[in-house]
């Protein structure tokens, strides 16, 4: 039970990632001491904790915010080009939503031409027409 919570914080907590890391900014500070190098970041007694932090993560913010800004010029292109296609076919579609209001009313007016046929004189032509074309049978 206790290697099991010990596990799960160990996990939860990335210790071992952790105590590596240190490991390696302890070799380094090891490495510049050594070398006689002093940056900006490094630890001394008159330099505060805040402007310790900032010297490491300035830069490293300023990098962000220069991809941030280098991908939102981007995004705000392929918005433009979307934009651009949507209102394009959005124009399509009332092109087309005109064209067939325009073959409807053409429907109508020739549905209501239609009706106003004499349709009972065209069926009697039609079956006159009928009578006279069939072939006389021989007796």
């Amino acid at each position: 039970m206790l290697c099991n919570d010990l596990e799960k914080l160990f996990k939860e907590y990335a210790v071992q990632d952790n105590i590596d890391t240190l490991h390696r900014v302890i070799n380094e500070a090891k490495e510049r001491k050594t070398k006689d190098e002093v940056g900006k970041d490094v630890w001394r007694e008159n330099l505060e904790p805040r402007a310790a932090v900032s010297a490491r993560t300035v830069p490293i913010m300023e990098l962000e915010v220069k991809r941030l800004r280098d991908a939102l010029v981007e995004i705000q292109e392929e918005n433009r080009v979307l934009q651009a296609q949507m209102e394009a076919n959005v124009q399509a579609t009332e092109n087309a939503k005109k064209s067939t209001e325009q073959l409807l009313d053409k429907l109508d007016m020739v549905y209501e031409e239609w009706q106003g046929l004499p349709t009972e004189e065209i069926e009697g032509w039609t079956v006159q027409t009928m009578e006279s074309l069939k072939p006389q049978l021989l007796p």
